[in-house]
């Protein structure tokens, strides 16, 4: 989800590949478990299920790590914490910027994972301003007028947007241009960015309209016969 910005962690030049970085977080989540319950080490079995991949995925991604545990003892937690939370660029704080205070805005603003996981929330943003002073999660709303100031005094690399799609480009641009190389798109649009800019898109209708796929799927399956077929609708 670079520029020349020395902070910004160098995944891809070092060769893991893209999927492999969407795993690491997973991985990460099942090993803080794990560490907060006091397990000493993990078995490549045992972390993958937790992960929700299978173990020669685990295996083949931990290898890109130059990690690769110990045959009949695993993989030491603590280590790997450390391991992954290094290469994802987490041992240090990422200030960040949400912009749009509505209700998901809002809701993220008040979302605890974001301290936990090294994200520092530096300031949230809105073009209301009614919404100017007003207090989110402890933060005052902060008008949009001010983004380049904002992100020059922070140091910002990271943007996350939650305005109404009509806006998201012109907010994107402005972060762009201030400086911003990462952007977290929660605006239901596609947003056009120069190279070196990264971009995560998370658009919740396009999830459930493909659960609802499967859902519509699973109830055709359930509506055949034992040999695949429709059922005949006998005349009345």
């Amino acid at each position: 989800m670079a520029t020349s910005r020395s902070h910004r962690p160098a995944t891809r030049s070092r060769g893991i590949p893209e999927a492999t970085v969407a795993r690491l977080p997973l991985y990460l989540r099942a090993l803080t478990t794990l560490s907060e319950r006091s397990v000493p080490t993990v078995s490549s079995e045992e972390l993958a299920t937790a992960a929700g991949v299978n173990s020669a995925k685990l295996r083949k991604d931990f290898s890109y790590l130059g990690s690769y545990g110990t045959r009949g003892v695993g993989y030491d937690v603590e280590y790997l914490v450390y391991q992954i939370s290094r290469e994802l660029g987490l041992t240090q704080d990422w200030p960040v910027v949400i912009v749009g205070i509505g209700n998901l805005g809002a809701a993220l603003a008040n979302y605890g994972g974001f301290a936990s996981r090294g994200f520092r929330v530096a300031a949230l943003m809105d073009a209301d301003a009614a919404l100017a002073g007003k207090l989110v999660a402890g933060l005052p709303v902060r008008h949009i007028d001010e983004l380049e100031a904002i992100v020059e005094d922070n140091q910002v690399s990271i943007g996350v947007i939650a305005t109404p799609a009509g806006a998201a480009q012109e907010v994107c641009d402005r972060l762009v241009t201030a400086g911003v190389t990462s952007i977290l798109n929660f605006a239901p649009t596609v947003l056009q960015v120069p190279e070196g800019v990264d971009v995560r898109k998370v658009d919740l209708s396009i999830e459930l309209q493909i659960l609802a796929f499967h859902e519509q799927r699973k109830a055709g399956e359930q509506g055949q016969g034992p040999d695949g077929d429709v059922p005949a609708v006998m005349p009345a």
